[in-house]
């Protein structure tokens, strides 16, 4: 390297965003994810004896250090270390770095760690390409990714890494890092004047949610945008890190893990009748940007399979609801979004609908056996010959008896093929559910005479 290329990299270094600049560099300094380097735990065993071997796959939220133990990684150890971002590099960039780590390895005898960042943005192809040469030890792959590897990583790969979890960052672990970021006097504030009041640092922290970036980001912000006082000295205060920082950075994607966990969590919310936890998750979704048309499609369904019998105007409900938020769109909509989610929400419940998949499932297993007699197209106006070898046949019951014709508008008659009991609807009785059967019961009752 020369004088030029280490000024210029001396000048990247200062420029770079403050979350950059404090990206920590060995493991002692890294803060969180205690569970994966924690003193004795295995991952961080092998990095401090370089003995990293087998690849690895990092999965957590954005802003809990994944890039950032990869780049530890690669200072601590004497392998080469190369970097691909999944979003900017192609197939040619991987016969690249393969062509030079056998050349590396032919050469020198050195080994090749390969991080990819982003790895799920990599399409199956490209997670192909790269198989090989991980299966026979050219590259030793590091991938980090937001999204559930087991759903975005092609198996074959996957059976060959060692997948470790990144959680959020502790409230107490991003107070940390910013109160580095105040201090330290090459990569932070340490060599200004910056005080910073103990309720603004806390609510930094509060609203990051876990993420290191965006508490950074936040106080970067904070402190270049805040003019000096004539002493000299930049004094962040609540009013200033609520500007800096005004709603909570929402770790969301609707075609990722967020948006399924996120629904999964309001129906079963709104299933066990919690109307705080989902109003919660809704409003979670929505300010997220959540389509509020896929939240009405899953109460809908909710309506039905959830709520059922229990209470029929609950599908009533939310089809208003529905159609109101159609002709009121956004923000005034989210009235009807709230409306309809508590209906359904501290209404009773109910899955008898349900049923029907049970009878689906005897007709998909046994096939569906033939219509009763009596209830075939006008069975009951059989006459002649014909009707007289019903009746000597099955006896009375060959024709169709009018259930109106009943005092209590019932009768007892089969409907059901012959050999297929059924039994699949059964009410639990609760809510209007309950009505329903005592009406039936009682039909039975008056039918029979009793």
């Amino acid at each position: 390297m020369d004088l030029f290329e280490h000024s210029r990299r001396e000048q990247t270094q200062q420029q770079a965003p403050l979350a950059a600049r404090m990206r920590p560099e060995t493991l002692d300094a890294f803060v969180g994810q205690q569970h994966i380097v924690g003193e004795g735990r295995l991952l961080r065993r092998a990095i401090e004896a370089d003995r990293i071997f087998s690849s690895l796959v990092f999965w957590g939220p954005p802003g809990t250090g994944k890039t950032t133990l990869a780049m530890i990684i690669s200072n601590s150890t004497r392998s080469h270390f190369e970097v691909l971002s999944a979003v900017m590099a192609g197939v040619q960039d991987i016969r690249r770095v393969v062509k030079e780590a056998k050349d590396r390895r032919g050469m020198y005898g050195k080994r090749t760690i390969l991080l990819v960042d982003e790895i799920h943005r990599f399409n199956r192809a490209q997670q192909d390409a790269l198989l090989p040469h991980v299966e026979d030890g050219t590259v030793i792959l590091i991938g980090s990714t937001t999204e559930n590897p087991y759903f975005e990583v092609v198996g074959p790969l996957l059976s060959r890494s060692r997948v470790f979890q990144f959680k959020p960052l502790t409230d107490e672990d991003i107070a940390a890092l910013l109160r580095r970021a105040l201090k330290d006097p090459q990569r932070g504030y340490g060599q200004r004047a910056v005080t910073m009041d103990e309720d603004a640092l806390h609510h930094l922290v509060r609203v990051a949610g876990g993420d290191a970036r965006t508490a950074l980001n936040a106080l970067e912000l904070a402190v270049e945008s805040t003019p000096p006082t004539a002493d000299g000295t930049t004094h962040v205060t609540l009013e200033v890190a609520g500007e800096a920082i005004q709603q909570r950075a929402l770790h969301y994607d609707r075609a990722g893990d967020e948006h399924y966990d996120t629904i999964s969590a309001f129906i079963k919310s709104v299933r066990g009748s919690d109307p705080d936890a989902a109003l919660y998750w809704l409003a979670k979704m929505v300010a997220a940007g959540e389509d509020p048309r896929f939240i009405f499609r899953r109460l809908y369904i909710l309506a039905a399979e959830d709520i059922g019998l229990a209470d029929p105007q609950g599908v009533v409900v939310v089809n208003a609801c529905a159609q109101a938020f159609e002709w009121v769109g956004l923000p005034e909509g989210q009235y009807h979004l709230s409306l309809a989610t508590l209906y359904l929400a501290t209404a009773p419940k109910s899955n008898s609908a349900g049923a029907y998949w049970q009878a689906l499932a005897h007709v998909e297993q046994h096939g569906a056996g033939p219509v009763p007699l009596p209830l075939r197209d006008k069975s009951d106006t059989f006459h002649g010959p014909l009707r007289e070898h019903y009746k000597q046949t099955l006896g009375e019951h060959a024709g169709y008896r009018y259930p109106h014709d009943a005092p209590a508008g019932w009768v007892e008659q089969q409907y059901l093929p012959d050999g297929v009991a059924g039994g699949w609807f059964r009410p639990k009785g609760h809510g209007y559910e309950q009505t329903i059967v005592e009406r039936m019961n009682r039909m039975k009752k008056e039918s029979s005479g009793g």
